[in-house]
């Protein structure tokens, strides 16, 4: 009883083994490939609904099972699971990359007759004929051959990095002594001591998780602490780190990469990777995203040299740091914040519990989108991760819309960062003729609850991570309140790479508006709301240092498009990231910084020549968001008429058309910067 292969809504998380995952995959491709046989024989008719029912059913099999596998490697990694996984991917890999570029398979799409297609379909056919372009379908003999090796190779290359990665950032720890600790808030003094008991060390166990390594540069007063943390950052995935970690070092896997990625281009007749990857965006080219990125960077600049300019005032005045270096820069800018605002981060997440900021969460996602979220059952892979469902009041009754899994906590052997990933799609199923709901993955990576003399205290959250947590749903959002029909465009599939990030950042912010903060609230101690004057002091702060922020993103995005469009995969990485530091940036790194070498967005997560999406798409979702600032009611909620208007536009309407049909039907025009700047304190910079 394989639990990978069982028929389930949900995959059976609790009960996969390593061992299943070998004969499960195996079956599945072996069912998928019959599969594809069938539908490209020549007496099979060219025809979407039959293909579908034939094709798309069997994918779909392997996709859920292989989703599964791929999410708990990201979220449960143990030695044997990541030997199965990496066993198996060059076989799913191949399968997938011979799929797309199957001559036969493409003939039948090209026979289809558009006409005779739903306009959901014909947008997905539309994609389909794209794609299979972008696969190699029309690629020959040993170019054929080579784009097939390039696949399967990438693919072991994403994983080795991400491993290296995770692998380098769960090998270091610190034990700081206390007085090292000075500073540091106490429930990360109280998990870091717990930590060092749990080794049967003396100390407390720091490591460069990011509710630990975030909270010590912010806080702690020991320069000497932050830099040795700074530096096991900033080094982590390279030979930097130690020369001995050489089993974790990414620049070899980058630069292949880079090579493999150009290749693959010029084989689809691009000149470079930034060109082919731009082909499915919005962006017309790697030229027009530089431009942007450079245009955005001069607007922002004069405030990045502000920000940097208040920052070395107040650290020679006042901290005694007449030469700041990379690792004071967090803690200065704590210190002002706390100086010029007259509160800490510290004071603010003693109010944002996880509990509490889920209420007030669902509530103002129930409020706009006429929803209800409710607490629901599935095996889950760890104690912590929580199933909701997602439902509609109708007439006569409620209707299930989705349904998703929450992961909110860090955790040895879990991917950093925060992410949604999609475990099905909604699809009207032409197999059985029923209506399949979507479900979601919200990955996140707070810090857990902690415990004081057996007292348990829920999960604090700062007003970032409680940022991070809307962003996440906002895709989760996109995912699951989809009303498409059709599989390959139902929700986030089919919407172009640039603006999948409108949701997301649409809903980062709700986080500023008082009306929603004031429903999420309750201090840990007392149970108190969040009062105003803190909530009116973190509004003066909003846009503390946006200027450099901006930057900061600009710097990542110039380098990645850069890197895939004008440089030459033997080219000096590290000499192209200074070029781009030497015109961005205005705060120097230091020499033995390394960050790109886990920068996995674009090595092992998809953004690559992409990153630029999370500015561009920002440009979109600030401009959207604007609609609410003009449409809030007298009590100022936002308009639930607008939230229907939002809704029905972008949301429900996923992939089924290019994305700026549908921003224009939730504005009535193309999006400008002007809501971006000024929602970041820059407006007068675009004068």
């Amino acid at each position: 009883m394989n639990p990978l292969l069982l028929a389930s809504d949900t995959p059976f998380f609790d009960q996969i083994r390593p061992e299943h995952v070998a004969p499960a995959i195996e079956q599945l491709l072996a069912q998928a490939q019959t599969a594809l046989d069938t539908v490209t024989a020549a007496d099979f008719p060219a025809e979407w609904t039959a293909m579908a029912t034939t094709l798309d059913a069997a994918n779909e099999r392997l996709s859920m099972a292989w989703g599964a596998v791929s999410h708990l490697n990201s979220v449960a990694d143990s030695p044997e699971l990541r030997a199965a996984y990496n066993a198996a991917l060059p076989q799913v890999t191949e399968f997938w990359t011979r799929l797309g570029a199957d001559e036969r398979l493409y003939a039948k799409y090209k026979a289809m007759d558009p006409q005779r297609l739903t306009t959901e379909q014909r947008q997905a056919h539309k994609n389909a004929v794209r794609n299979f372009v972008l696969g190699g379908a029309e690629l020959q003999g040993d170019a054929r051959t080579r784009f097939a090796e390039i696949q399967e190779r990438m693919a072991e290359l994403s994983q080795k990095f991400s491993e290296n990665t995770l692998d380098a950032t769960d090998a270091y720890f610190y034990f700081a002594t206390a007085e090292e600790m000075a500073g540091v808030p106490e429930d990360v003094t109280q998990a870091a001591r717990t930590a060092a008991v749990v080794d049967g060390k003396e100390g407390f166990k720091l490591s460069l998780k990011m509710p630990c390594y975030l909270p010590v540069m912010q806080f702690a007063t020991s320069s000497a602490l932050r830099a040795t943390l700074y530096r096991a950052y900033a080094t982590r995935a390279s030979l930097e780190a130690a020369p001995d970690a050489q089993h974790f070092d990414n620049a070899p896997v980058m630069r292949e990469i880079l090579a493999l990625r150009h290749e693959e281009a010029q084989l689809l007749g691009f000149a470079n990777f930034g060109e082919l990857s731009v082909a499915p965006k919005m962006a017309d080219s790697p030229a027009a995203v530089i431009a942007f990125l450079r245009d955005l960077a001069q607007r922002a600049r004069p405030y990045a040299e502000r920000d940097v300019a208040e920052l070395r005032a107040f650290a020679a005045q006042h901290l005694n740091l007449p030469d700041p270096q990379a690792w004071d820069w967090p803690f200065i800018g704590e210190k002002l914040k706390e100086v010029r605002y007259a509160f800490s981060e510290q004071e603010v997440k003693q109010y944002f519990t996880l509990p509490k900021v889920l209420t007030g969460l669902f509530k103002i996602v129930e409020n706009l989108f006429d929803v209800v979220i409710a607490s629901d059952t599935a095996p889950v892979w760890n104690e912590g991760v929580h199933f909701y469902r997602i439902e509609r009041q109708t007439p006569t009754g409620r209707v299930l819309i989705g349904q998703f899994y929450l992961d909110p906590s860090a955790r040895s052997g879990k991917r950093g960062g925060a992410w949604m990933d999609d475990v099905r799609t909604r699809w009207l199923r032409p197999d059985t003729g029923a209506l399949q709901t979507p479900i979601a993955h919200l990955v996140c990576n707070f810090a857990e609850g902690s415990e004081t003399d057996g007292v348990r205290k829920p999960a604090l959250l700062s007003h970032d991570d409680v940022t991070t947590l809307f962003h996440e749903f906002g895709h989760g959002l996109h995912h699951l309140l989809t009303q498409v029909n059709e599989r390959d465009v139902a929700g986030i599939s089919g919407v172009e790479w640039d603006a999948v990030e409108l949701p997301s950042q649409f809903m980062e912010n709700f986080c500023w508006e008082w009306n929603v903060i004031a429903h999420m609230t309750a201090h840990v101690d007392t149970g108190a709301p969040l009062p105003r004057a803190l909530f009116d002091k973190m509004l003066a702060a909003r846009n503390f240092q946006s200027g450099m922020q901006t930057l900061r993103q600009i710097e990542f995005s110039l380098f990645d498009m850069l890197l895939h469009s004008g440089h030459a995969p033997t080219d000096d990485l590290m000499a192209l990231l200074q070029q781009v530091r030497d015109e961005v940036a205005v705060l120097p790194s230091p020499a033995f910084s390394r960050s790109i070498n886990t920068f996995s967005h674009i090595f092992a997560g998809g953004y690559a020549a992409g990153y630029y999406s999370y500015k561009w798409a920002e440009v979109l979702s600030a401009d959207a968001y604007a609609a609410f600032e003009e449409s809030a009611l007298a009590s100022g909620e936002p308009s639930p008429a607008t939230g229907k208007k939002y809704l029905q536009s972008i949301l429900e309407a996923g992939g089924s058309r290019p994305a700026m049909e549908s921003f224009k039907a939730f504005r009535g025009r193309e999006p400008t910067l002007d809501a971006l700047l000024r929602h970041q304190g820059m407006a007068e910079a675009q004068h």
